[in-house]
């Protein structure tokens, strides 16, 4: 078990710079909508709920909720990991075999490279034991398929940024936004253009010099606050 604290959203701004500039971590894959699966192993069956889960009270809320929604079966194993770089981390046997169920189903969660996640999976006994081997192979592949229907997407570190133009220079910086791969997420049409944008802190210095370059230096360049956003060329369904 993992020492627990209060979780973070996935998409948060900092108070201060220097507060990203010391975090290693520049993107990370996160639950972007839960899902259910189900494996069979021996007419038992193992049924695998995901959901996005910010903290360890969401993730105890959603554990209870799935113990009340599957009260008749034999065991509901947990395991969540919440927490900026997944630090927080906690799983439940739920009466199995010690390490065959919620330490697996764990294992799979990070082997993802998830955050902001728990799952539940629900056995109901099909008369026939499975042994240690068993249990570990039919919990963690549950999970895997549970997986498969999720929408699963990368969040990415960078910052917010408002590019104000003239009218004149517009068309070389919609150039460079397209080159880039970068689409403005709110534009404003009044007496100067005010474009909006999410930058991946990789391509933040570039970009401020590609404008400054394209517009003589006319145009305005200005850092609003770092952010994590839904990379959308990441996105799984």
């Amino acid at each position: 078990m993992g020492n627990l604290s209060p979780g973070q959203g996935i998409y948060r701004k900092e108070s201060g710079e220097s507060i990203m500039e010391d975090r290693k971590e520049d993107s990370y894959r996160v639950l972007l909508a839960g899902g259910e699966g189900e494996y069979v192993e021996k007419k038992s069956r193992f049924i695998a709920t995901l959901r996005k889960c910010e903290s360890e009270e969401e993730a105890a809320a959603f554990i209870e909720e799935m113990k009340k929604k599957y009260w008749d079966a034999r065991h509901n194993c947990s395991a969540f990991v919440v927490g900026e770089g997944g630090r927080l981390t906690r799983c439940s046997d739920d009466g199995e075999p010690s390490g065959t169920a919620g330490r697996p189903m764990l294992e799979v969660l990070t082997g993802a490279g998830l955050q902001n996640a728990a799952v539940v999976v629900t056995r109901y006994f099909g008369g026939v034991l499975l042994g240690t081997g068993g249990l570990v192979r039919a919990y963690t592949q549950a999970v895997k398929e549970g997986l498969k229907n999720c929408s699963i997407g990368k969040m990415c570190r960078g910052q917010e940024v408002e590019i104000t133009a003239d009218y004149l220079w517009i068309g070389k910086i919609m150039y460079l936004l397209s080159s880039a791969c970068l689409e403005p997420v709110s534009a404003d049409y009044g007496e100067k253009v005010v474009l909006r944008l999410q930058v991946p802190a990789g391509s933040l210095d570039k970009l401020g010099r590609d404008v400054a370059d394209a517009t003589n230096g006319q145009a305005g360049f200005e850092k609003l606050g770092w952010i994590y956003f839904v990379d959308k060329e990441e996105e799984q369904g």
